[in-house]
Parts: C-alpha cells; sequence; structure tokens
C-alpha cells in the first residue's frame, strides 16, 4: 500500500514549502518531493544568496567611499572567494531553517524527483533509481524555473555562463557580458562591477529593466554608465565564439554589428518552467503558452491538481509563488480565500540604486484611459538621504484625476525595496492621495519621499 496524504507538494520552493506549511496548520498531513535542497531555487540559488552578494559589494563600496563619511581606511580589496563563501553560508543557514520548519509542522520531506503518475498519485525516483508511489487527495505542482537558453547561447558553465554558476566562479572574471537587464541581469552586472569586472549589459529592448516606469529605467541607465557599466540597449547578441581565450560576442546594434571581448558571458534573458518529465502529457494537464493553465485557485483541468509559482502564468516572483500557495491550499480547506490581485504585486530589485515598484506605469495608466495626477520627488530632497550619503533616485506616484485612485507607485534610491510596502498595502485598502497626505510620516526618513511626492501630485509639496 502506498503511503496516503491529505496534501502532496512537488517542488520545496518559496510556493512548495509556503503552502505545505500553511497546509499543516489547516490540520492536513502533508508531504513535500524535493530532489535538491529544500526552500528550492531562491534560498539555494537566487533571492537569498544574490542578496548575500550584493550585499558584500555594497559594503565595499562603503568603505571604498569611507574619506566621503569622515574616516580614513587603507586601501580595500575584494575577497571574491571571501564573498561567495558568506553568500554560500547565509543560503545553507536558510536551507537548514526550512527543515526546522518541516519538522516543526511534521511534514515528510519525500526525497527524489517527483512525477504524477494516475489518480491522486505521485512516484518519487530516488538517486538510487529505485521508485515509490505515494497517495494524496490533492497534489500541488511547484517544480518553478531554471535559466532560459537562446540559441546563439547556449549555457556550457565555462565561457557562457547562467545565474548558478555566476554565485559561485572559482575566479572573479576581469571582464563581463551580461545579456538581458531584468532583476537579475543589472543585479549581476552591480555585483560584479562594483567589485571591480569589467561590465558590459546587452539589452534587446529599448530600456534597461524594460517592465519599470521608463523615468527609472533612464535613471538606473545614467547610474551605471557613470559607475562604468557600457550599456548596449536596444541590442542583440548575434553570436558567442568560444573556442580561444576570450569569448568573442557579436552584437547587432542599430548602428551595426559589433565586437565585444570577454572572459565570460553571463545569460540573463529570463526563466523557463519546469514542466518536463513531470508526468503533465500523461495526465492530460492543459497547458496555455508553455505553462500550466489554472483558474484563480490554483486548479487545473485535472480533478485534485493543482498548480503555482513559476509553472503557470506570472509574474514569476517569490512572494507570489508563496501567496499563490497560501490561496490556493485555503481554497483546498473551503476557506474562500480572495483571489490575487495581480495588478497589485510589487517588483523589487536589488542593485545600487535600488528599484521598487508596483502597478501601473505613468505610460500603462495613460494607455488604460486613466486621466492621470502623476508626483515626483527627488532624494536630492531628502534630509535622510543627505545625511546617509544616498542622494541618487526618486520617488514617482501615479493617481487617477478623476476619482483618486492609486495606480502605481515607481521608486528608484537606497533601500526603496524597503518603502514599497506602503504603496501595496494603501492600494489594497484604496487609500486615496489625500489621505497618504494627512498620514503623519517619520523624519528624518526616506519614507518621507513617499508623503512628498503624493503630495507633489496634488500641488501641496513643502520641500521642493
Amino acid at each position: 500500500m502506498a503511503t496516503k496524504y491529505d496534501l502532496i507538494v512537488i517542488g520545496s520552493g518559496p510556493g512548495g514549502y509556503v503552502a505545505a506549511i500553511r497546509a499543516s496548520q489547516l490540520g492536513m498531513k502533508v508531504g513535500v518531493v524535493e530532489k535538491a535542497e529544500l526552500g528550492g531555487i531562491c534560498l539555494n540559488w537566487g533571492c537569498i544568496p544574490t542578496k548575500a552578494l550584493l550585499k558584500s559589494a555594497q559594503v565595499f563600496e562603503y568603505i571604498k567611499h569611507a574619506k566621503e563619511y569622515g574616516i580614513k581606511v587603507a586601501d580595500p580589496e575584494a575577497d571574491f572567494g571571501g564573498m561567495v563563501k558568506r553568500s554560500r553560508g547565509v543560503a545553507e543557514g536558510m536551507s537548514k531553517g526550512i527543515q526546522f520548519l518541516f519538522k516543526k509542522n511534521k511534514i515528510d520531506h519525500l526525497v527524489g524527483h517527483g512525477k504524477l503518475k494516475g489518480k491522486q498519485t505521485v512516484e518519487v525516483k530516488g538517486e538510487d533509481g529505485k521508485t515509490t508511489d505515494y497517495k494524496a487527495d490533492h497534489i500541488i505542482v511547484a517544480t518553478g524555473a531554471r535559466s532560459r537558453e537562446l540559441p546563439a547561447l547556449k549555457i556550457d558553465n565555462e565561457k557562457i555562463i547562467g545565474y548558478r554558476k555566476a554565485m559561485v566562479m572559482d575566479k572573479q572574471p576581469e571582464s563581463m557580458v551580461v545579456v538581458g537587464s531584468g532583476a537579475i541581469g543589472v543585479e549581476f552586472a552591480y555585483f560584479y562591477n562594483a567589485i571591480g569586472t569589467k561590465v558590459t549589459v546587452v539589452e534587446y529592448l529599448p530600456n534597461l529593466v524594460p517592465v519599470e516606469d521608463e523615468e527609472v529605467s533612464k535613471a538606473l541607465e545614467k547610474s551605471y554608465k557613470k559607475a562604468g557599466i557600457k550599456i548596449m540597449t536596444g541590442s542583440e547578441v548575434t553570436n558567442v565564439d568560444t573556442k580561444g581565450k576570450k569569448c568573442k560576442v557579436t552584437v547587432k546594434t542599430k548602428k551595426g554589428e559589433e565586437q565585444l571581448e570577454a572572459d565570460v558571458v553571463l545569460s540573463a534573458v529570463g526563466v523557463a518552467p519546469n514542466v518536463e518529465n513531470i508526468g503533465l502529457e500523461e495526465q492530460g494537464i492543459e497547458m496555455e503558452k508553455g505553462r500550466i493553465k489554472v483558474d484563480d485557485y490554483y486548479r487545473t483541468n485535472v480533478k485534485g491538481v493543482y498548480a503555482i509559482g513559476d509553472v503557470i502564468k506570472g509574474p514569476w516572483l517569490a512572494h507570489v509563488a508563496s501567496a499563490e500557495g497560501i490561496t490556493c491550499v485555503e481554497a483546498i480547506k473551503g476557506m474562500n480565500p480572495e483571489p490575487i490581485d495581480y495588478n497589485n504585486i510589487p517588483g523589487c530589485t536589488y542593485c545600487q540604486p535600488e528599484i521598487a515598484s508596483v502597478g501601473y506605469t505613468e505610460k500603462a495608466a495613460k494607455e488604460a484611459g486613466y486621466d492621470v495626477k502623476v508626483g515626483k520627488f527627488p532624494f536630492t530632497a531628502s534630509g535622510k538621504a543627505s545625511a546617509a550619503g544616498a542622494k541618487e533616485g526618486f520617488v514617482k506616484v501615479v493617481f487617477d484625476a478623476k476619482y483618486g485612485e492609486w495606480l502605481g507607485a515607481h521608486m528608484i534610491g537606497a533601500n526603496v525595496t524597503e518603502m514599497i510596502a506602503e504603496a501595496v498595502a494603501a492600494r489594497k485598502l484604496e487609500t486615496t492621495g489625500h489621505e497618504i497626505i494627512k498620514t503623519v510620516h517619520p523624519h528624518p526618513t526616506m519614507s518621507e519621499a513617499v508623503m512628498e511626492a503624493v503630495a507633489a501630485a496634488y500641488e501641496e509639496v513643502i520641500h521642493l
């Protein structure tokens, strides 16, 4: 007889492990299938270890600019190996934390590769090749994603690498071409440039971080150029010759072809869902544009099978997967949770300066037919930013002029990833601009810029 569970989750990333813990809290017997480290890509090879690397780079930059803060420091030197070691240590510590949470919540870790097999059954194949069948009333597919590959950028993990290799390289490269300027691309571009690698960023679309408001994109491009990063927007890598000691990169630009040389090329052109070899075709799971099709409560077309996270329609973010996991499990338990509002999902990019946003960009709001009020407050006018030596960037807000609805918020600067939650909560509560203006913000703080930007939209700003 196969072991029986109320719920089996395939994958232990921020969608899978959070769904499992919530299910356990609600009294369900839960098993999680995971062949690698608990915590998935985010915790082991994504969100957490990359932020550790970025913090090391930021500290190194602080030390290099210590004189500006009235501190004398001898010539600092980046210890690339030490930075990587610290990053891995942080990830390992977090993974052990998930192990603790599994024990605390009496969740079984089913070690191996999970595959849907017949009605209410998951087959788990261990490293030794042996298979074990487990039964469950409900099965959640949360298998995540991996680096997407382009025909001209076949990852060999030597000369052409993905984000995983970029975190654990044996030695720091002297030069690097980063292909793609989404969050992964610009974060690694910042990290490697900050510690002394010569970095070029190639982006196919007209702007860096193309999903962001255009003013934010332009501000980041200006900052990166000032830092010595070469920016090539509206450009495409058509070939990488890896035969020699260095990579010879052919880039197609508006002005014609350009040849670049670099020690390594980082492919950061997005992610592809892990939907192969998990039994989807055999079980007749319906797909949509290469991802699993689900309803508002993450039910697939097959009864008792659900999907969350990077295997379904985006945005593909850790906090989205976690929210989807909780919503899915609460719906299974009949709690009637409110469907997730995907227009109120914050996006954060942890380069320096940081980027954070939620809702409509100014352009998107106008295209959607809104008459908008726009307010902007630069950190050059912020007392806290001046005191911290972090005057780069701004807060920009977008409101519907007719009804006062807060349509969007877009920030670039120090610590803005910690500030965006105010806008997310306010939008969830349908807070108006005038209510934000009348909400007393502490002084001196970076977060005052949110209130000031809203006041600017309504022509009531004090400090501009």
